[in-house]
């Protein structure tokens, strides 16, 4: 499934770059970062499973690619900073970061603690602004660099809510609004900032092949193609992003769910 792509790799040539990836020891955060590696960057995996990180590590390795592992709670400027650090002593430079880390723990709103609703800003909003922040400050010392937001259709406005998901909806909706405000001030920088906005996708934390047939089939009736996404759909989508290919995208949002939205 994750085999190298010669067409797209060739079209979207990420030879000679070195991309961050968080969120990468699962799903679509290791979709994302053998996707970048098939399409020859040097990728640095983050995640607070370090073990997980170091497994796509070594299938990376075995597509002969070049990455690390690196454990990071990107919610923890600390652990940010030692990224950037580590990334720099092993590659030099950063020229892309997907952010991709995040998390959703159902919760209904008048149930929905204090302390939770914090877990989930802190990790899936601040956590890309700290990431962010310090790799743009790397990128522009070389006046190019690509920053790739893993946001949601559960942004509101244009995406949609959800219910028992007020956190992580306030979190994806903050991120598509701060990702259009950092693509202003980085732009002069040579720095571009877009957001891949998911539908239903399958992860190991998702998979509605595991729901019983009436609650999957619910869950699809909304969606026109009538099937949930993959994590190398988004991936393809990251890539793009990540490229030249892309070189006039900046301050834009990619849906990537079905026709979902447009319903």
């Amino acid at each position: 499934m994750f085999g190298l792509n010669k067409t797209t790799a060739k079209f979207c040539d990420l030879k000679g770059k070195v991309a961050i990836v968080t969120g990468a020891a699962k799903g679509m955060g290791r979709a994302d970062a053998i996707k970048l590696a098939n399409a020859g960057a040097k990728v640095v995996l983050t995640d607070v499973d370090l073990a997980g990180c170091q497994l796509v590590v070594e299938e990376i390795k075995k597509l002969r690619g070049d990455s690390i592992a690196v454990k990071c709670d990107s919610s923890k400027k600390a652990d940010v900073d030692n990224v950037v650090a580590e990334t720099l002593k092993k590659f030099g430079k950063i020229d892309i970061l997907v952010n991709n880390a995040g998390i959703y723990p159902f919760e209904p709103f008048l149930e929905m603690k204090e302390a939770n609703f914090e877990k989930v800003i802190d990790i899936n909003l601040k956590g890309y602004f700290l990431m962010a922040q310090a790799c743009a400050k790397e990128m522009a010392k070389n006046k190019s660099g690509s920053i790739v937001n893993i946001g949601s259709v559960a942004m509101g406005q244009v995406g949609m809510g959800f219910a028992g998901l007020v956190h992580y909806c306030a979190s994806k909706g903050g991120i598509t609004a701060m990702s259009e405000a950092m693509a202003l001030e980085l732009a002069p920088m040579g720095i571009r900032v877009n957001v891949v906005a998911p539908g239903s996708i399958d992860t190991p934390g998702t998979n509605t092949m595991k729901m019983d047939e009436k609650t999957r089939q619910a869950m699809l009736a909304p969606i026109p193609m009538k099937r949930n996404g993959n994590a190398e759909e988004i991936a393809s989508a990251v890539l793009f992003l990540a490229s030249s290919e892309s070189s006039y995208m900046t301050g834009s949002v990619m849906v990537v769910d079905g026709g979902w939205c447009a319903g």
